[in-house]
């Protein structure tokens, strides 16, 4: 049991990305599914599916091989929270990357919470 399924995330994508994989599952979890809906909003993969794997979900995670160069960066972490308020939103790499954070109202990407004059805890950083 992987006590924190957002980094367990992110290192799938990282790995599957560096090894030129088209497609790579992640355990199913909200907070996964969030964040998976928000890379495929910015253009970072390029699709997302849930598939049942034995007795349990998965998210499938159609990777785009151009676009996922990516650097996946945890930021908040469960042994050390980081929380940040609307104004210390800053552009990730001058805007050629994300931020997404959990608000109150669900996981986005730090240039949708400013525009929604939202802090949030800042999950992790994508570039």
């Amino acid at each position: 049991m992987h006590s924190d399924p957002i980094a367990d995330m992110l290192t799938r994508l990282r790995n599957a990305s560096r090894a030129k994989h088209d497609y790579v599952d992640v355990p199913y979890s909200r907070i996964n599914k969030a964040i998976s809906n928000v890379l495929l909003e910015t253009k970072f993969i390029r699709e997302v599916n849930i598939v049942k794997n034995g007795k349990f979900q998965a998210i499938k995670i159609g990777l785009d091989p151009e676009k996922i160069k990516v650097s996946l960066k945890r930021i908040s972490k469960p042994g050390r929270r980081v929380y940040i308020s609307v104004d210390e939103i800053k552009a990730v790499l001058d805007g050629f990357g994300i931020a997404i954070l959990s608000t109150s109202k669900g996981v986005m990407t730090g240039k949708n919470a400013r525009k929604m004059r939202l802090g949030g805890e800042l999950l992790c950083e994508v570039w």
